[in-house]
């Protein structure tokens, strides 16, 4: 099979949550464990970093990843799902994993994998420990793809685990309230290993607690140590002080990623990098201080850290046209599109347009309440079997107050967005990952 054939069997022959939802959400370990076996245990190859939660937890993935670079680090980097390219999901150095080599990972384990019937996310996590273990990552980030406990990626055992958050997303899967989802989320917490989670929340708090205490883990909150507030930024970059234990830590660092939510996943990655770098540092035989923000990230202008360009992290702010900006941010559960919209309601702009689709299997009355009435909408469906029809959705929004039109695909919405929109106005495109991959 060449690449385009083997991608064909992978879509065709594995369930895929991106595309059907909780049909293909696996309930146990099982799979990943045997398909582990059939490879030769290569997450036991490699050290890693596991990094989970509600929100943030792509972001803080990409940090991290960009900070093990600059550290001089082989750093490979698994995150879910993809935007356009299944590559993705796999990277070392920000390099995608080569086509010929997921070529030659199905052809070889093809008779694994229709034994044992992975899912689709269950096949890419055994494609990325086994390609870092061939190619002897010094260390692997993996960001967590839904839940934590009984997620795939958690046959880890890591240096450190990170849980950025605790949010409403994925009730039908994880439970209905933030302890039980708290819960699910603290499985990823092993003993002996330290844990950094990213913010306090009354709720979670002593789920977390409770569990790092049953597991002897080291257990930390950032936003506990760490503060980081915004100084300036514009649509592609964000300039920030940091303050550690009340006192100023780093003046002046400036991020090529902006956004509402990075400065608390930056936040999160600081004390996560802290954290490694007391335990692990000498692993390598770096101190703490070789491998401090400070160094890492020296430059002639200042402090700058280009998580982005070493990572090649994409469909969070990402700026794809100006004159007018046209904004693409993945946002697609409660907390993530409260915080965009309190961040888009201060950016001056003539008028908003909101090119907007979602997925069926999530409650779209909750994430309709998000948006601002005074924007205009076009409603499309992702090109996915999850997509929710735009008639159905414009239907929906129609009753908080959204007005705007239904379009037959998120290209020709995005296209009447264009021809509506003058100069100096704003288009967003926005409300799930699949709508945001199909503009990129």
């Amino acid at each position: 099979m060449n690449y385009a054939e083997t991608l064909q069997y992978l879509y065709a022959h594995l369930p895929m949550f991106q595309r059907i939802g909780p049909a293909a959400y696996k309930k146990d370990l099982t799979n990943i464990r045997a398909l582990c076996a059939h490879l030769g245990e290569p997450h036991t190859r490699f050290a890693s970093l596991h990094v989970g939660g509600t929100n943030g937890k792509g972001s803080v993935s990409h940090f991290l990843a960009a900070l093990c670079q600059l550290a001089g680090l082989k750093t490979g980097l698994h995150i879910s799902p993809h935007y356009k390219d299944f590559r993705e999901r796999v990277k070392v150095n920000g390099r995608y994993i080569s086509p010929a080599r997921v070529v030659a990972f199905v052809e070889q384990n093809r008779a694994a994998l229709d034994a044992i019937k992975p899912s689709f996310f269950e096949m890419s996590v055994a494609l990325a420990f086994d390609h870092f273990a061939r190619i002897r990552v010094d260390v692997g980030v993996v960001e967590v793809g839904l839940g934590g406990r009984l997620d795939s990626t958690n046959v880890l055992t890591p240096l450190v685990s990170v849980i950025t958050n605790i949010g409403y997303d994925h009730q039908d899967v994880l439970g209905h309230t933030l302890e039980l989802i708290a819960g699910e989320k603290a499985g990823i917490i092993k003993p002996g290993v330290p844990a950094v989670i990213g913010e306090t929340h009354p709720e979670s708090a002593p789920v977390f607690r409770r569990k790092a205490e049953e597991t002897g883990s080291e257990l930390v909150f950032a936003d506990q140590r760490y503060e980081v507030v915004e100084v300036s930024s514009d649509w592609e970059t964000t300039t920030y002080d940091v303050y550690r234990e009340g006192k100023p830590f780093l003046s002046g660092l400036k991020v090529d990623v902006a956004g509402p939510f990075q400065a608390r996943n930056l936040a999160t990655t600081l004390q996560a990098w802290e954290t490694f770098c007391e335990h692990y540092a000498g692993r390598w035989g770096a101190t703490p201080a070789e491998w401090s923000i400070e160094r890492l990230c020296a430059s002639p202008e200042g402090l700058f850290f280009p998580a982005r360009r070493l990572t090649r992290f994409i469909g969070r702010w990402q700026v794809i046209g100006r004159e007018p900006i046209i904004l693409c941010d993945s946002a697609h559960n409660e907390p993530a599109l409260q915080l965009l919209w309190e961040r888009l309601s201060s950016v001056p702009a003539e008028r908003v347009h909101v090119v907007m689709g979602m997925v069926s299997d999530k409650d779209s009355g909750q994430l309709l309440a998000c948006f601002p009435p005074s924007a205009r909408y076009y409603f499309a469906k992702a090109n996915i079997p999850r997509g929710l029809d735009a008639g159905i959705l414009r239907e929906r929004a129609a009753a908080f107050g959204l007005q705007g039109r239904a379009y037959r695909s998120v290209r020709h919405a995005l296209s009447a967005a264009k021809r509506a929109a003058r100069p100096d106005d704003l288009i967003v495109v926005t409300g799930s990952i699949f709508v945001v991959a199909e503009v990129l």
